[in-house]
This record gives structure tokens, C-alpha cells and sequence, in this order.
């Protein structure tokens, strides 16, 4: 029989693990029963540095179940890593994974179906949102852009799909060889190759707690996505420089045909207007330059991604 392990990241979850907890528990002893995974199946909780006492309760489930497993990061190292680091740490000791957030906007009820699938043969089960009807307008719309940016930009990505999926043991292998610091976990996923498959699900409210993917940090995961996986946006940048010259040229013809004629006209403001364009596009272009520099730098210097301070488990093997 094969073991599950469901990975949880965490940051400052008190309000919401314990919920959590009961929830996943709940659907493992249930899969136990119908004999769909075996008996030793697991919860990982990874607390990623928290501040408040999310560590504190993970200690109390682990005690209180063999179910409930823990991983203590040393400190915050972002959503993305303390992910990648249950990933990896549970690969060793699991059949499959799946990967949930403990906020349960991911609707549990389709983990089952999610190893049905596996079982069928699929080594990555998305799970996919079937629709956004709970998102305000605002986000609804910028989400929609975000995966239409990806396409444009060349990176493979599963529409409406965030961070709720199963993974075979194999595919947690080949992701583990992955050892890039930038990390866009739904990029990467596409890039292992194996059999994949989707199950579709209304997301739900967060059930407590407060969300910790605030609109700052949606961006900064956008970006980090496209310029982990693309260089479009320079060849963009490119493109438009080779526009703004030819542009530069047609102008200069005008200007010398209008001299001729003598009909040269003062015109101040369009210069001043043409001197902001260009220092604007050349602040943008640094810029964007500076992202893939900068990304390089964080890569060559080969720093752990995590650290981790503490593993509860039961020291089972599968």
C-alpha cells in the first residue's frame, strides 16, 4: 500500500492549524479505511518562522497523533521554500505527496480523488479551480492577466492552478534535482515531464486567520515568475529600442524636410515630452537588465535555500 504524505506549510497559523489539523486527519484515516493508502500515511506541518505559537501547536498534534509530523524551519524563507522544503524532506519516506495551504481554501474533499488518480497512473494530479466566483473583481482580473502574461512570455502553466497538488514519489525525485534559489513552484511542475492529469474544485473562504499573500507579495511572485522562466521581457525591451530608433530616424527625416521649407516651428514641449519617454524606457530596460543580474547573483552564490532547526517524526519506514 502506498504512503501519503500531505506537506502544510505554515506561517503564523495559530488561529487556523488546529482546524486544519482535524480537517486532513480526518481525510487521511478516511482513505486508511477504504484501503487507498497505507496505515502509516502522514501530515507534514512545515513552520516556516513563525512568530506567533503555530510551532508550539504543531508540537501538541504531533503528540497528541502519530498522524502529525513537523518541520521547523530556522527562520522565514518565504512560502515557496518552506514548501520546497517539506517536498523534499518527505520524499525519502513517502509514496506520493500532496501539497495543501493550511488556510483550507483548497477543498480537501478532493484529495481522495487527487489518489485515485495517481493510482490510474499520473505522477502530478493539479488541482485546479474551477472557478473564481469568490474572488473580488479586482483580483479575478489581474489573476486572469497574470496566466495570459505567462503564455505570452513562453512559460508553461496550469490555468487557475496555485499550489494544491499530488506528486509521485519519482516526480518528487526529478524536482529535488532542481536547485535554482528563484523558485515558481507552478512553472516548474510542468517542466518534470511525467504523466499529469487535473482535478477541478470550488475554492473556498479562508476559514480563519488572515491571508498571508497580500497584493505586494502576488506581484513579486508574478515577476519572479516571469523572469525566472523567460527572456522575453528583455527581447521586448529589445524590440522597443529598435522601434524608438526607427522612430528617431522618420523623425529626423521630418525635421530636415521641414528646414527646407522653412516651416521649423519651436517645439519645446514635445521635445521635453520625448526626453522623459526615452529616460523612461532606459530606466526600465536598467531595470529589467538588473532583475536577470541580480537572479544570477543569488544563483552563483550556491546559498542553502533553508535551513531546518527541527523534524518530528516517528522514524517509520514505509
Amino acid at each position: 500500500m502506498d504512503r501519503l504524505a500531505i506537506i502544510v506549510p505554515c506561517y503564523n497559523e495559530e488561529e487556523v492549524l488546529k482546524i486544519a489539523a482535524k480537517a486532513l486527519k480526518d481525510v487521511i484515516v478516511s482513505l486508511i479505511e477504504k484501503n487507498k493508502i497505507a496505515a502509516d500515511s502522514f501530515i507534514l506541518f512545515v513552520d516556516d518562522g513563525s512568530r506567533d505559537k503555530t510551532w508550539k501547536l504543531i508540537e501538541q498534534e504531533h503528540s497528541a497523533s502519530k498522524l502529525v509530523y513537523g518541520l521547523k524551519l530556522a527562520g522565514n524563507v518565504g512560502h515557496q521554500f518552506a514548501l520546497t522544503a517539506g517536498l523534499v524532506t518527505s520524499k525519502d519516506f513517502c509514496d506520493m505527496s500532496i501539497s495543501i495551504d493550511a488556510d483550507l481554501q483548497d477543498d480537501v474533499n478532493v484529495i481522495e480523488e487527487m489518489v485515485d488518480r495517481y493510482h490510474e497512473g499520473n505522477d502530478i494530479v493539479y488541482g485546479v479551480r474551477n472557478d473564481r466566483k469568490t474572488d473580488s473583481f479586482f483580483k479575478r482580473t489581474s489573476a486572469q492577466a497574470f496566466y495570459k502574461i505567462m503564455a505570452l512570455m513562453g512559460v508553461k502553466t496550469i490555468y487557475n492552478h496555485a499550489d494544491f497538488r499530488l506528486m509521485s514519489q519519482r516526480a518528487l525525485e526529478h524536482f529535488s534535482k532542481y536547485e535554482e534559489s528563484n523558485l515558481f513552484l507552478r512553472g516548474m511542475m510542468p517542466l518534470i515531464g511525467y504523466n499529469s492529469t487535473c482535478v477541478y474544485y470550488e475554492r473556498k473562504e479562508r476559514v480563519a486567520g488572515e491571508s498571508k499573500y497580500p497584493l505586494k507579495k502576488m506581484i513579486a511572485l508574478a515577476l519572479n515568475g516571469i523572469t525566472s522562466f523567460s527572456i522575453k521581457p528583455i527581447n521586448i525591451i529589445t524590440g522597443l529600442g529598435i522601434s524608438i530608433v526607427g522612430m528617431c530616424f522618420l523623425a529626423a527625416i521630418y525635421a530636415l524636410i521641414s528646414y527646407v521649407r522653412g516651416t521649423v516651428v519651436a517645439g519645446w514641449t514635445s521635445l521635453i515630452l520625448s526626453i522623459w519617454f526615452l529616460g523612461g524606457v532606459q530606466l526600465i530596460a536598467i531595470g529589467l537588465i538588473g532583475q536577470y543580474i541580480g537572479k544570477i547573483y543569488m544563483e552563483v552564490k550556491h546559498r542553502p535555500r533553508y535551513n531546518i532547526e527541527t523534524l518530528l517524526s516517528y522514524n517509520e519506514s514505509k
